[in-house]
C-alpha cells in the first residue's frame, strides 16, 4: 500500500474532514475485503501504519468519517473489478468498510496500553 496518496491529502495540524475522509476512502475502498476480512490482521497494520506515516491524532478517522452504522460506502469499481462492466457497476450495491471503527478502536487501545 502506498500512504502517500493518503498523506499528501490528509495533512495537520487542522486535519480537515472533508479532504482527509475523502482521500481515506480513495486509499482504502479498493481494500475493502482485506480490511473487512476477520480472519487477518489487514485492518489493524493498515491503522498502525497510517498513524507512523501520517503522525494522525488517535481516532481522526473512526471519529471523523462516518456515513452509515456499518461504516464508509465503497463502490465497486470497474477499475478493482475485472468481471464488471460499465452496465452493471451502476447497479451494483457498494460494500462498506464496515470493521474502521472497530480496527481504529483496537489500535487506540494498543496506543494507550504501550
Amino acid at each position: 500500500m502506498d500512504y502517500k496518496s493518503l498523506t499528501k491529502r490528509c495533512k495537520g495540524p487542522a486535519f480537515p474532514a472533508k479532504e482527509c475522509c475523502s482521500a481515506f476512502k480513495e486509499f482504502a475502498c479498493p481494500y475493502v475485503s482485506e480490511i473487512n476480512n476477520m480472519n487477518s490482521d489487514c485492518a489493524q497494520t493498515m491503522f498502525s501504519y497510517m498513524n507512523i506515516y501520517g503522525n494522525y491524532p488517535p481516532g481522526l478517522f473512526a471519529n471523523e468519517c462516518r456515513e452509515r452504522k456499518d461504516g464508509l460506502v465503497c463502490p465497486l469499481s470497474p477499475l478493482y473489478s475485472p468481471n464488471l462492466n460499465a452496465s452493471t457497476a451502476d447497479s451494483t450495491p457498494p460494500r462498506f468498510i464496515s470493521l474502521l471503527i472497530s480496527a481504529a478502536t483496537t489500535v487506540l487501545a494498543l496506543l494507550v496500553v504501550t
